[in-house]
């Protein structure tokens, strides 16, 4: 049998189409383009030119070993890409496309029965004097084999070899059609088939993808069958899977991605691609046996999976950090959820797919849009049996977006990328992309793996008010700084236990580390503006992506502090995203433009605003509400959410809280649960006095412990109620540059204040050193010989921003 295309004489033709030969075979000598198909060529032509062209004009260095067969030529060889090191089979059977085949998946895909590595090893031979004259052979090798053809649709198909032949013929009668197919019946049955025909002749082969197929097919169909069986009794079977009531819809969801296997949920931000993946996931490992599940994510969204996980399915997932060696063990653990994110993947590839990961959950997946990058290169060789890809924006810009992460669900879906772009690619006259056609072929075509619902989809079963806390870590920088003000907390909680009181004094810096302990937790940059750490605003960009991708979608960002918008604002200019931003340092007379612009204006998408715009404004012309952080009652936190969530509001509202793991922040919604103030009993009607009663302040200290978990002290150092002499948190920063700072960077009085401590501590310990502070502190007036105090200045302006500083502090409490 022949496998591949038919190649005909070229006999007489008349001259007009002779002369097009010419010109094609004139093309196939010159340079080929990588952009523009020649116009002697067909798109199949060309593509096949560009993958001899890879190799005639070395754009890549290949090295050809020859390793097996009975022919001198057609036999097996090892192709190895010198550029990215990778090595591939190339069975060698003519010297014309079809027969071939490579185990690299562009020859699985392409439909041209060529790649590079194929050309590779015939330009390898052709340049052998005596082995280029057996490519003309034709090769009929004596064993006979079940091989994959691969085309728009892949066929399992007997090839008959010359010994035996009438054995073989006789059985293909029974499994197979005229065209030597197998039948899909024979699928249920291939343990069979492949007896009969090794008993015909030892030597018949079975190629691994053969058997990779099959399994797959049959697969599918008892998956499909098995699902549709849930489907009867959905209500009561989801009840019992996850811990959390599912709206009809998410159970679709979760349903369509089990039963397709490998999916792609794309609905709209806030609609729980999420629950629906860990539903999915859940009922693969009840009904299927997936053992073991690997969730790859963005970096700040790890332990958000895990707070997930741990909420709907009640399971403990491994978050995975450290360095290779600590990571690669790992992958090897008990079955179970790991977590991991996009930058490791291509350093881990090897140790991912040793682990044999059942189930793969990709979110984020628009990073893998660009098939490119390295980042989507090592995704795509991870190989598991199901996979659910979550993004609410699989075309950001370009269809070949879309193209790329299909790529991963199943690279031959939408066949060959030049053929899928030919097809639904309009192209001016300098083949610039001015547009795209046929794109309803592409929903039919993706119908069976891609599920998709927008809010207006599904608007009766939403609810007015969807609430959602997303966990971000905090950087190394920011977690020193947070430990250190968190020490702070802590002496003074165990000077307060065990004496039963805290003077002024230690009440101010009491409520000084609390507040710098949740300025650090959303970025260093608040408290010093010389560094710049933190994730929330990479957090937040990526959130604010999806959600303005909607169209008319508007999102209202809050902060306490303005330096935390400031960032935001930065941010925003830089990706050219127009907002508005309210502060305390907008005049009142200017607020109303800012109002009047947001709500009129289709391309103001963003409402930035520190908690002066809390109270007193109508934003509902947007749908979402994001907290960079969380105010210290819950009723400044409600009155945010308010600004958007009220009376007149006909969109469903998203709500929106980032919070920084294993902070202040997280211990404040652990105590919260957004139900009832921080201070309770302590700060009624939302009262924020730094010198409030003593039956007050000894619920606020009780409050303080839970919150922070200091209840007891954190080492053996703390037992001493001594004034805090630990080096200022600000000593230890890493400095780094930032893309734009304010023109007059704030003050840090933090810095002034710890540094004082320490000073004090250290040296009124010591007699004479305590003489030697003193005298460097006064001096005698020449005139009147009067003492007086002297305090060394590096210059004027310190005296400036130390004043400005405490009035910035004393303005926070008041609005906290």
């Amino acid at each position: 049998m022949t496998q591949g295309h038919s190649y005909h004489e070229n006999m007489a033709m008349p001259a007009e189409q002779q002369h097009t030969e010419t010109k094609r075979k004139a093309a196939q000598t010159a340079r080929i383009s990588y952009h523009k198909k020649p116009d002697g060529m067909t798109l199949d032509e060309w593509q096949r030119e560009l993958r001899r062209a890879l190799v005639k004009d070395k754009k890549q260095e290949f090295k050809v070993t020859y390793q097996e067969g009975d022919h001198p030529v057609f036999a097996d060889y090892t192709v190895k890409n010198l550029t990215s090191g990778a090595a591939y089979k190339v069975a060698l059977r003519s010297n014309n496309p079809g027969p071939n085949f490579c185990t690299c998946l562009d020859l699985k895909t392409n439909l041209l029965g060529t790649c590079k590595h194929i050309e590779a090893v015939l330009h390898h031979i052709s340049k052998n004097k005596k082995l280029a004259p057996l490519l003309q052979d034709t090769y009929r090798p004596a064993y006979s084999s079940l091989y994959l053809k691969y085309g728009k649709e892949r066929e399992v198909r007997l090839r008959i070899g010359t010994e035996h032949a009438a054995k073989y013929q006789a059985l293909a009668k029974k499994y197979c059609d005229v065209e030597l197919r197998l039948h899909d019946a024979t699928f249920k049955h291939i343990d069979k088939f492949l007896s009969r025909a090794q008993r015909i002749g030892s030597d018949f082969r079975c190629y691994e993808d053969v058997i990779d197929f099959i399994a797959t097919v049959r697969d599918s169909h008892d998956r499909r069958t098995r699902i549709t069986r849930i489907i009867k009794r959905r209500k009561r079977y989801f009840d019992e899977l996850v811990a959390t009531p599912l709206y009809p819809f998410q159970k679709d969801g979760a349903l369509f991605a089990a039963k397709a296997g490998r999916s792609l949920i794309a609905d709209d931000m806030g609609l729980g691609k999420t629950i629906q993946a860990i539903g999915a996931a859940e009922l693969f490992q009840k009904e299927f046996g997936v053992s073991n599940v690997l969730i790859i994510c963005p970096t700040s969204l790890k332990y958000q999976w895990q707070a997930e996980i741990k909420r709907y399915s009640g399971k403990e997932a491994v978050v995975l950090e450290g360095n290779a060696l600590t990571r690669h063990p790992i992958y090897n653990r008990q079955p179970g959820y790991i977590i991991t994110n996009y930058n490791v993947i291509g350093a881990d590839i090897t140790a991912i797919n040793k682990a044999d990961f059942d189930l793969v959950i990709l979110d984020e997946a628009q990073r893998i849009k660009n098939w490119q990058t390295k980042t989507a290169q090592a995704v795509k060789k991870i190989a598991s049996k199901y996979a659910i890809v979550l993004t609410g924006t699989p075309i950001e810009n370009k269809l070949e977006e879309l193209y790329s992460i299909i790529q991963f669900i199943d690279p031959f879906k939408l066949g060959p990328l030049y053929k899928f772009l030919a097809n639904h690619e309009i192209r001016s006259e300098a083949g610039k992309v001015v547009g795209y056609r046929n794109l309803n072929q592409i929903q039919k075509v993706l119908s069976d793996i891609v599920i998709r619902r927008t809010k207006q989809n599904v608007l009766q079963q939403l609810p007015d008010r969807t609430d959602k806390q997303i966990l971000v870590p905090l950087t190394a920088e920011q977690a020193v700084i947070h430990e250190e003000y968190a020490v702070m907390v802590s002496r003074l909680v165990s000077k307060w236990k065990r004496f039963g009181f805290l003077d002024e004094k230690d009440r101010q810096r009491l409520m000084i580390a609390l507040n710098c302990m949740r300025m650090v937790a959303d970025s260093t940059y608040i408290l010093d503006q010389s560094t710049r750490f933190d994730t929330k605003i990479e957090e937040l960009m990526s959130i604010l992506d999806t959600a303005l991708a909607t169209r008319g979608s508007k999102v209202v960002v809050f902060s306490q502090w303005q330096r935390m918008t400031s960032l935001v604002e930065q941010e925003l200019n830089s990706r050219q995203v127009a907002f508005a931003h309210l502060h305390g340092g907008v005049p009142s007379n200017k607020r109303k433009g800012l109002l009047d612009n947001f709500h009129n204006n289709p391309a103001c998408l963003v409402f930035l605003s520190t908690d002066a715009g809390g109270v007193g404004l109508n934003l509902q012309s947007a749908s979402t509400v994001i907290n960079l952080d969380l105010p210290w009652n819950p009723a400044v936190l409600e009155q945010r959410i308010g600004r958007i969530h009220r009376h007149g509001q006909k969109q469903n509202v998203n709500v929106i809280n980032l919070i920084s793991k294993d902070s202040i922040e997280q211990r404040l919604l652990d105590v919260l649960k957004f139900k009832s103030s921080l201070f309770a009993g302590a700060l009624d009607g939302g009262e924020d006095k730094i010198f409030m009663g003593e039956d007050k302040f000894k619920r606020f200290m009780g409050q303080v412990e839970q919150v922070t978990h200091q209840g007891e002290p954190r080492s053996a150092v703390l037992d001493t109620v001594a004034p805090i002499t630990q080096p200022s948190p600000t000593e230890k920063r890493t400095q780094a540059p930032v893309a734009e700072q304010h023109p007059t960077p704030g003050p840090d009085l933090n810095t002034a204040a710890a540094n004082l401590f320490k000073n004090l501590a250290e040296t009124l310990s010591n007699q004479q050193k305590s003489a030697k502070l003193i005298s460097s502190f006064t001096a005698k007036d020449a005139k009147t010989g009067k003492p007086y105090l002297k305090i060394p200045l590096e210059n004027e302006k310190m005296v400036t921003d130390a004043l400005n500083a405490l009035n910035g502090l004393i303005s926070e409490f008041t609005k906290s």
